[in-house]
């Protein structure tokens, strides 16, 4: 089944195949996007709502499939799997795995050193998973899931995104969009600042 209806903020919804809902029916996208919304509430209780550990949210490259199906899982068969497919955003398919484990040494790197501050390690965590795109769906809501995680973990309260930050009503879209940019040339800071205002 193909539909093209984009849901704001998430990759366009082309394949439905591996749905894990009741398949004697068909629903909308707004329906499947309730389904998911109500999984990530699951995985969003479980890591936001007192601090995580580093043994409840080691930051591996094994931990951060498993949240992508902690935050899916219930509603695609393909939740916490690397997409093999390639995508208009996100590095090359045979890339994604490298790409993932690069982020997870760099993250291990700026601690290490002391690189950047905790707001800094988040917004280029979040900048660099959604970069890398590695699921063939959910990756923006993924990735502000792994930055806000990053930031409870280290006595910060989660950033309120708003998930329908590229819709035209949302005050900070320009500027999210253009914070984006800047980051892909490698300047965070307009997307830590972005990131610091909505704490």
């Amino acid at each position: 089944m193909k539909n093209s209806t984009k849901i704001a903020d998430a990759t366009p919804i082309d394949d439905i195949s591996g749905l894990k809902l009741d398949t004697s029916r068909i629903y909308t996208l707004e329906e499947i996007y309730f389904y998911e919304a109500k999984n990530i509430t699951k995985a969003a209780l479980k890591y936001l709502s007192s601090m995580p550990s580093k043994k409840t949210a080691p930051f591996t490259f094994e931990w951060l499939l498993q949240l992508h199906y902690e935050m899916f899982g219930d509603v695609w068969e393909w939740a916490g799997k690397l997409r093999k497919t390639e995508l208009s955003i996100g590095v090359k398919a045979y890339m994604v795995s490298t790409e993932l484990k690069k982020l997870v040494d760099d993250l291990e790197f700026w601690e290490q050193n002391k690189s950047f501050d905790i707001i800094e390690i988040a917004s280029r965590i979040y900048h660099r998973a959604v970069q890398i795109h590695p699921f063939l769906n959910g990756n923006g809501r993924w990735s502000r899931m792994l930055a806000n995680i990053y930031l409870k973990q280290n006595g910060l309260q989660p950033t309120k995104w708003n998930e329908n930050l590229l819709s035209k009503e949302n005050i900070h879209r320009d500027k999210y969009i253009n914070a984006l940019k800047k980051a892909d040339l490698g300047d965070y800071k307009e997307l830590i600042s972005l990131q610091g205002n909505l704490l």
